[in-house]
């Protein structure tokens, strides 16, 4: 494993990417994070520095690849050089195909997936440079399985995941890792900031989404960001989030047909 002693973080004003810079910033990392929240950004930087962590921070869409790249340079030249690039920022949409709106299915896939794009091939340069670092991009256990209403989330985790697979293969030997990290259930905000209009059963609320996501969100953002940093700092390529991501990870590999009707039976009115 190459040492984390910098690390960059998208959508870390919240969820997941709160928790990776609190924990990050208790080891003694020095970070640079982003996301498009500024308030609740500063928020969360102004808590860190208060511990005497060193922390710089700037609002950031991750689907403006100018934006993206010019805060990776931004965080080079202010932390020296990158340890770790974690690709975090991500959004909900929760809609049928039949019913989605081109520009809600092009919102999602530039933040979710463009995004750990721009973030990935921004920092990939310095660290190729240098010869050693750790790009984390966020999938999901969407990004394994399909459900409905989240065909164009889980198309989005999806490319994540076969983008991080040839990325893996491409950088054998150039001391540069990447982790592929697909949470379960994890309590974040997403829903509350995501898009919800339609499942099979017809129009949907945020409240909706919410209390059923909570019901299935089993794992905390600070348990969450302790499996993502102990499987980076134990080189895991692919990296699984929480009790139910490894489960339906096992079922769906070594029972597919048999997880699909289970899936119809007792889990499709479960889902969002």
């Amino acid at each position: 494993m190459n040492k984390i002693e910098t690390a960059f973080i998208t959508g870390a004003a919240s969820g997941i990417g709160k928790a990776l810079a609190e924990q990050l910033a208790s080891e003694g990392v020095a970070l640079y994070l982003t996301d498009w929240n500024e308030e609740g950004l500063k928020d969360v930087a102004d808590a860190l520095k208060a511990k005497q962590a060193n922390i710089h921070f700037r609002k950031l869409d991750v689907s403006d690849k100018d934006g993206v790249y010019d805060a990776i340079s931004d965080a080079e030249q202010k932390l020296g050089f990158i340890d770790a690039t974690f690709n975090n920022a991500g959004v909900s949409l929760s809609d049928t195909v039949e019913k989605m709106d081109d520009s809600d299915l092009e919102w999602m896939m530039n933040i979710n997936f463009w995004g750990v794009v721009h973030g990935t091939r921004a920092s990939l340069t310095g660290m190729l440079k240098r010869g050693k670092g750790h790009i984390i991009n966020i999938s999901s256990i969407f990004g394994i399985i399909g459900v409905p209403s989240q065909s164009a989330y889980c198309a989005a985790k999806h490319a994540v995941k076969g983008f991080n697979e040839s990325l893996h293969y491409e950088l054998d030997g150039t001391g540069v890792q990447v982790h592929s990290v697909h949470p379960g259930g994890v309590d974040t905000g997403i829903v509350r900031h995501g898009r919800h209009k339609h499942n099979k059963d017809g129009a949907l609320t945020t409240e909706e989404i919410q209390e059923r996501f909570k019901e299935q969100a089993i794992t905390t953002p600070k348990e969450a960001a302790a499996i993502i940093v102990d499987g980076v700092k134990n080189s895991q390529y692919r990296i699984l989030v929480g009790k139910d991501a490894r489960m339906i990870d096992r079922l769906q590999r070594w029972l597919p047909n048999w997880w699909r009707g289970y899936f119809r039976k007792n889990m499709e009115k479960r889902a969002l």
